[in-house]
């Protein structure tokens, strides 16, 4: 089995701050949210990657904390068509943390303190495309907004870049997670418009 592959060089669009199709500017960041608010302490926070194998890689807080950070800063889009930009975000790649995960897989669910899942292809991952971020606009990240810490794939949908982020399992068959349950696109392009299946 192969260590997952930092190869693939996806779509590069280089779009400054236009908007995709069919959403608006907002300077402010609006929170929406499936369910309460979870309170996720520190001192219990953990993150794991759960391979098709089974195999288990868990990092704790400290953990987190003492791997190399990144401070990217990027637009955001939101199904609900507002989009945000020059976000400003501090957290570790994916790059990072899948570096040393064996696997073979195509597909990642990932999950979140409160039970929320969403679908994403592992290759939109890799290669400087995703983090799991903790600080936001050189603060903690709050917890209306995901904190302590949440995935960011800025390429597609907001709802992709799961809030309270707790895990990753790595998957041979696409899983669909809440909102795709329910008709969301599975992919989710906000170029493309991918808001909801069939579209």
């Amino acid at each position: 089995m192969a260590v997952i592959s930092r190869g693939f060089h996806g779509r590069a669009r280089d779009k400054g701050h236009e908007l995709p199709p069919g959403q608006y500017e907002t300077t402010g960041f609006p929170v929406l949210s499936a369910g309460p608010t979870p309170a996720v302490s520190l001192d219990d926070w953990e993150f794991t990657v759960r391979t098709e194998t089974g195999v288990r890689y868990r990092w704790n807080w400290q953990e987190l904390m003492a791997l190399p950070s990144e401070t990217p800063t990027v637009d955001i889009h939101c199904v609900t068509k507002w989009s945000k930009f020059g976000t400003r975000w501090q957290g570790v790649s994916l790059d990072v943390l899948l570096e040393n995960v064996e696997s073979g897989a195509e597909y990642a669910l990932v999950r979140s303190y409160g039970d929320y899942t969403t679908n994403i292809p592992v290759e939109d991952l890799l290669d400087g495309k995703a983090w799991i971020v903790h600080r936001y606009d050189d603060e903690e990240l709050p917890a209306e907004h995901g904190g302590p810490a949440r995935l960011l794939v800025p390429h597609l949908y907001f709802w992709k870049s799961a809030k309270w982020v707790r895990g990753i399992q790595l998957l041979d068959e696409e899983e669909r997670g809440f909102w795709e349950s329910v008709g969301y696109h599975d992919y989710g392009d906000p170029w493309r418009e991918q808001r909801y299946q069939g579209d």
